[in-house]
């Protein structure tokens, strides 16, 4: 029993990552707490428990004041019976002696056992609640453990994670036993219990797995300057070069797509545009509208509208499914886009040509009459 205590304890040390010194401190305030309640003691104070660290023996010690007329059997012991004892013992004087924990019964071991599970249970609220809080922001691998109708729960190493309905992705499947990498939004609790929560959904999900898979980035030579996600259907990036003989696109992409398509992979096929940052927002937006060719750009810096034209045939394009690129550029570059073709700008600026003009003879027929 004893070398099966101690093998237990290592192995929940290695496993769930609990400390094995507070395991074995559990132990003793159990067989405290199994005295007290199987002996009905009014105190614990002259109660103590040692737990053999190398060998699982476990020894409780009793210490009893000798005085005259015992009030409680469990503190106190007549002069009488301590000098049956020994005869050097007087009134005043302390006695330790140790008891058997076999001698508790079962309620005692029930008792211990329950103790032991609530300290199991606090040092596992703790464990996850300091290793996950400082992981916010970060990635997870992870293997999909089971799914309901709202609720996909993801065995993420050393703690069980909940992937929310709304964090989600129509093309992820969440079959059992599916390997995946989640984005860890936050840890809360849930009936005293703390929860990992999870997202599959989230832009920086993306920025993480570049930040993974590209050594410029993670070595800051390359820098992401934005995300824009539709999750399940398409991603941009807008990715800097902090060195002038290094390729922002050319690092993300990778020799023959090898990078982009790798995250691709663990996207189910999300598609990813990669854009070259610029400082300069006609330049940036231009970029951002790709893989549609901008003719032109008019920045209303007070508006925070940019008016792009580009070619006839290439309308659609820049717009993109149901005005999704369009949508993510605008997301990526934070300029309002109006985008217009070449034909439609042309009868744009006929039109108000015309219209300033007819208001001209207007206007000068007007003061001809008053004349």
């Amino acid at each position: 029993m004893n070398a099966e205590l101690i093998e237990a304890i290592r192995l929940l040390e290695k496993e769930r990552g609990i400390d094995a010194e507070i395991l074995f401190e559990a132990i003793e305030e159990a067989l405290v707490s199994a005295y007290k309640r199987e002996f009905e003691a009014k105190t614990t104070d002259n109660i103590r428990a040692e737990v053999d660290r190398e060998t699982g023996e476990m020894r409780v010690f009793l210490t009893k004041t000798v005085v005259e007329n015992v009030d409680d059997p469990n503190a106190e012991m007549s002069l009488e019976e301590a000098r049956a004892l020994s005869e050097d013992f007087d009134i005043g004087d302390m006695m330790e002696y140790q008891l058997s924990p076999q001698d508790f019964g079962r309620l005692a071991a029930q008792t211990a056992k329950n103790v032991i599970n609530q300290k199991l249970s606090s040092a596992e609220r703790e464990r996850i609640q300091n290793e996950f809080s400082s992981r916010v922001g970060e990635l997870a691998a992870g293997v999909v453990q089971r799914k309901d109708r709202r609720e996909v729960i993801v065995d993420i190493g050393r703690a069980e994670a909940v992937l929310p309905y709304n964090e989600q992705v129509r093309l992820d499947g969440y079959n059992f036993n599916q390997r995946m990498r989640f984005y860890i939004l936050k840890v809360d609790e849930k009936k005293g219990r703390p929860i990992v929560y999870i997202s599959r959904s989230h832009p920086n999900l993306v920025r993480k797995l570049f930040e993974q898979e590209v050594p410029e980035i993670a070595s800051g030579v390359v820098e992401i300057v934005s995300v824009a996600r539709e999750a399940g259907s398409r991603s941009k990036i807008a990715v800097a070069s902090r060195d002038a003989n290094v390729d922002s696109v050319g690092s993300c992409v990778g020799q023959r797509g090898l990078r982009v398509q790798s995250i691709m992979d663990e996207l189910m096929g999300e598609k990813i545009d990669i854009i070259e940052w610029d400082p300069d927002s006609t330049v940036f937006i231009s970029n951002a509208l790709s893989p549609a060719k901008v003719v032109k750009v008019d920045i209303l810096p007070e508006e925070k509208v940019a008016r792009v034209v580009v070619p006839d045939h290439q309308l659609s394009l820049a717009i993109g499914r149901e005005g999704q690129n369009a949508r993510l550029a605008a997301r990526l570059t934070g300029w309002k886009i109006d985008i217009k073709s070449e034909s439609q700008y042309r009868e744009a600026v006929e039109n108000e040509f015309m219209s300033r003009f007819t208001q001209a003879v207007e206007d000068s027929m007007d003061q001809e009459e008053n004349n």
